[in-house]
């Protein structure tokens, strides 16, 4: 008798338990978006500035964000349910700050910008001082409009720039599925077909279109778009893009750089004509090589860097394009979940999850073990500008050793 009574007090125990947490999460039940709340990176709030100037700086921030207007011809995006059951996808909707961190987040990153971009400023790099209408077309295509939201995103590559490009595809509405309708789903986007220039209307691509309009109809989008980059650490950005570019055979980068850079820098006369017989024989690029290729000067005399090491501040121009937002890849969770809101397209769509296999920051005293303190120095002076502007700590210990 005892024994029931104790189990009927238990069953009536976590009834009350279940209509509690239904009461708590109805609104995430409703609309079917419920996940797990986990923890993230800590927002990089503003330490120099005073208690006055942040709040400021975040007050404004956050009016532009509640003021700003949802753009008309939203796209309807709903995730397939094949997807649902990835626990990077259930765990990156959630964020632990609150909005007034995000927003405070956003703004102090502005401001650092604003002023390394200012005249007075300690900081000088190649271009900072150049006007918008200075900066050649062609220096202008990693800008692509979404004229159908009002967007803007500057991509930056080995900084989730695939993930990217899928949902600007699939926001424009400018590739159809196989079975004849529009992409609603950016993973169901091949990797390789996101990267298709042609499926993605740039600033590059304005003088073609509209002539001698093109410069006019840019400062419209500019001041009236969202305009959003994402950015990462630029060692870590390196060693991502010779983990993805070189380390590996890819027979296109072999014979656009490595050929060239083991004939410059590792001594092979003749190197093999391909990646894969450089590999079946042993030969491999090494990061060295890949770091004296970067800083030798001969190399930029004779074309620019490639995109993917290119530094980001020429590949996006931060002193000439006023952001709204500055996204990072080591809060990409975070960051990605409060773009979202800000363009009023959280609740329709959901970016695709991350790469478990992602470079980290913690490795690069690994990578850099070979490379001399002189060299290390030398490669931080290249890109310090993306260091400062970006507000990434210069890794002191990898420079003073």
């Amino acid at each position: 008798m005892k024994m029931l009574k104790k189990l009927q007090c238990f069953l009536l125990l976590g009834t009350i338990f279940i209509i509690l947490f239904v009461v708590v999460h109805w609104d995430d039940v409703r609309d079917g978006t419920f996940y797990l709340h986990v923890a993230s990176s800590s927002p990089d709030i503003p330490t120099s500035m005073t208690s006055s100037e942040r709040r400021t700086s975040e007050d404004s921030f956050m009016w532009k964000e509640s003021s700003r207007s949802v753009k008309p011809n939203l796209t309807i995006i709903t995730p397939h349910p094949k997807h649902d059951h990835s626990p990077n996808y259930l765990l990156h909707r959630f964020t632990q700050s609150s909005p007034t961190q995000l927003s405070a987040r956003q703004a102090h990153r502005r401001h650092v910008i604003r002023e390394l971009c200012s005249a007075n400023s300690s900081l000088n790099f190649p271009g900072k001082f150049k006007t918008f209408d200075q900066i050649p077309s062609k220096a202008l295509d990693h800008l692509i409009v979404d004229d159908h939201h009002g967007v803007i995103y500057c991509f930056v590559p080995k900084v989730a720039c695939t993930n990217w490009k899928r949902v600007m595809i699939v926001l424009s509405q400018n590739l159809k599925a196989p079975n004849g309708a529009p992409y609603l789903d950016p993973l169901d986007i091949p990797s390789a077909l996101s990267h298709n220039a042609t499926l993605h209307l740039t600033f590059n691509k304005f003088w073609r279109l509209f002539g001698r309009f093109s410069r006019p109809l840019m400062h419209h989008r500019l001041k009236n778009y969202t305009k959003f980059l994402f950015v990462r650490d630029p060692f870590v950005r390196l060693i991502s893009a010779f983990r993805n570019k070189f380390a590996k055979p890819n027979e296109d980068f072999y014979r656009q750089f490595g050929s060239t850079i083991l004939q410059r820098y590792a001594n092979i006369s003749t190197p093999p004509d391909s990646a894969q017989e450089a590999f079946a024989a042993g030969i491999r690029l090494s990061f060295t090589h890949f770091i004296q290729y970067l800083l030798d000067p001969q190399t930029e005399k004779e074309k620019p860097f490639n995109e993917h090491w290119q530094q980001m501040y020429r590949l996006c121009h931060p002193c000439q394009i006023d952001y709204d937002f500055v996204g990072k890849l080591e809060t990409l969770d975070e960051d990605t979940e409060h773009l979202l809101k800000i363009l009023g397209l959280d609740n329709q769509i959901h970016f695709p999850p991350g790469y478990s296999n992602r470079t980290a920051v913690n490795w690069e005293r690994d990578w850099f073990a070979n490379i001399s303190v002189a060299d290390r120095r030398k490669l931080y002076n290249l890109y310090e500008a993306d260091f400062r502007l970006f507000g990434y700590d210069k890794p002191e210990t990898l420079l003073d050793e």
